[in-house]
């Protein structure tokens, strides 16, 4: 059986990342702790100069954007458990080489039972492909993404085409809509929850602060230190930077 000795942890909240050391130093004894890295941008760089290690807890949802973020931007061919408080994700997680997702706070026994399931992928005897990978999607799994949302006001729910929506960003802790006559909408709810009811090949998450549609972009200009700047072709109240760890999957994406 292959060992599970060197993992690395990619967690924001210190308390969550000792919790998590505690659990693991019980469940696997002989593990040595390779990082804990709390940030996408953190984790790209360590990624960049290190070898993948043998198991990655990571949290999806970090300071500076999601988790899967990391997965876009490196190359990392060792087995993913996703550590989070959000069920919202579970579909995107099996993207990348997941072998289990966790809720918070994490139960002993669902560790013990993920860590249980990877070694018996990893058993030398085991006759399937010896990878993590999952299988594409059937159509009936198949994500389904919003076409319309219903926005609660005043005692009202105000229909919104996804179609309509040029951009979304966050100010003031407030999600607005940018729609493509100008005008602007309060959602309901988390860049980041609203991002996962999104079709990413419609819509992409340039930054901590701003969703893009892609029939929005009129222009892009090359930024310093390797980064993009983004112009719409409605008014944003911010200039749109693309950071240095996301212009690869930005490119991938728009030119798809």
């Amino acid at each position: 059986m292959t060992p599970l000795n060197r993992i690395v942890i990619i967690e924001d909240e210190r308390i969550a990342a000792a919790n998590l050391q505690r659990l693991l130093k019980a469940e696997l004894p002989q593990m040595q702790l390779e990082a804990v890295l709390a940030s996408i941008e953190e984790s790209v760089e360590y990624f960049s100069s290190h070898e993948s290690p043998d198991l990655i807890f990571a949290d999806i949802h970090l300071a500076d954007g999601l988790a899967f973020d990391i997965f876009n931007s490196v190359a990392i061919n060792c087995p993913v458990i996703f550590t989070t408080a959000y069920e919202q994700y579970a579909l995107n997680a099996f993207k990348v080489n997941t072998v289990d997702y966790l809720l918070k706070p994490i139960n002993p026994a669902d560790l013990h039972h993920a860590i249980n399931k990877l070694e018996k992928i990893l058993m030398p005897s085991d006759l399937a492909p010896k990878t993590t990978e999952q299988k594409p999607l059937s159509p009936d799994s198949a994500p389904q993404y919003k076409s319309h949302f219903l926005i609660p006001a005043n005692n009202r729910l105000i229909p919104l085409e996804v179609r309509q929506i040029a951009c979304l960003y966050l100010e003031d802790r407030i999600t607005r809509a940018i729609l493509f006559d100008g005008r602007q909408q309060i959602m309901d709810g988390p860049l980041d929850s609203i991002m996962a009811q999104l079709n990413p090949d419609i819509f992409f998450r340039a930054n901590r602060q701003y969703i893009i549609a892609h029939n929005a972009i009129r222009e892009i200009s090359i930024w310093p230190i390797s980064k993009l700047a983004v112009s719409l072709s409605v008014a944003t109240p911010s200039r749109i930077i693309v950071p240095k760890a996301r212009v690869r999957e930005f490119k991938e994406w728009y030119t798809k």
